[in-house]
């Protein structure tokens, strides 16, 4: 009995191995073919971008409008006038070039009364402190050029720290926080983007602009063939398995 047994139960564990393996594979495949579709998304996003940073800049209202009817205005080179309210400077924790300091990001108030944050640049984390660099503080009517941001809706990760506004320390983009702790009248009108101000230098050298960056991994394709490599591998695993199988039977029935 035992030897009618054994070759069903070998041929049900071979049949049982092959259901396995075979959604394994196809797992293995639907992951590599994600990822190859996701390469092509993020390629085409950012030739996206990089025709967007080549464009002329628009005024500030063409980008209001492109806003209020739900396109996206991240990337879009703007111009805009204004005068900035240096005295309520929020303050993005970064590092630029390997040096640690602070994105100043400034309430630019414009002619209709309302505001709109420009991030003018990178200071060093001693510079923190506007009266260490008085000739930056430009006075009057100024023009500003730069990409227009969209700003997050919430904290990006677990792993962000949260804002610090007791100590004028952000880690993320919140505009209504920057905006009601930046000290502006009770009810006044933020803009709901900001602007990362181009690399014109300001006077005294700081802060310093043109510290947008495009930070989008594009690790798609590494990850594809990794997948479509582990589908690869199995495959010979599976065939190595069974023509050892084959050749261990055909031994025993010599």
């Amino acid at each position: 009995m035992s030897e009618t047994r054994g070759p069903a139960a070998s041929g049900g564990r071979t049949w049982l191995l092959l259901v396995l393996s075979a959604l394994a594979l196809a797992a293995l495949l639907s992951l590599g073919t994600w990822q190859v579709q996701r390469l092509q998304w993020k390629e085409g996003l950012l030739a996206q971008i990089n025709e967007r940073i080549a464009s002329d800049p628009v005024p500030l209202a063409e980008m209001e409008t492109i806003f209020a009817q739900g396109g996206d205005v991240d990337y879009r080179p703007v111009r805009l006038n204004g005068r900035f309210v240096h005295s309520d400077e929020r303050h993005f924790l970064a590092t630029h070039e390997g040096q640690s300091g602070f994105f100043v990001h400034t309430p630019l108030q414009l002619a209709d009364g309302r505001y709109i944050f420009v991030n003018r640049g990178f200071v060093p984390y001693d510079r923190k402190d506007p009266a260490t660099r008085s000739e930056g503080l430009t006075e009057g009517e100024v023009e500003v050029t730069g990409l227009a941001r969209a700003a997050p809706a919430e904290k990006p990760s677990w792993i962000v720290p949260d804002n610090d506004p007791a100590k004028n320390i952000f880690y993320w983009k919140d505009l209504a926080t920057m905006a009601a702790t930046a000290g502006m009248s009770e009810g006044a009108e933020v803009l709901p983007f900001y602007v990362d101000a181009d690399e014109t230098p300001n006077p005294g050298g700081l802060p310093v602009g043109g510290v947008t960056l495009i930070d989008l991994p594009n690790n798609h394709l590494q990850y594809a063939i990794t997948w479509y490599g582990l589908a690869l591998g199995l495959c010979g695993v599976v065939a190595a398995w069974l023509l050892r199988s084959r050749s261990r039977r055909s031994s025993l029935d010599r």
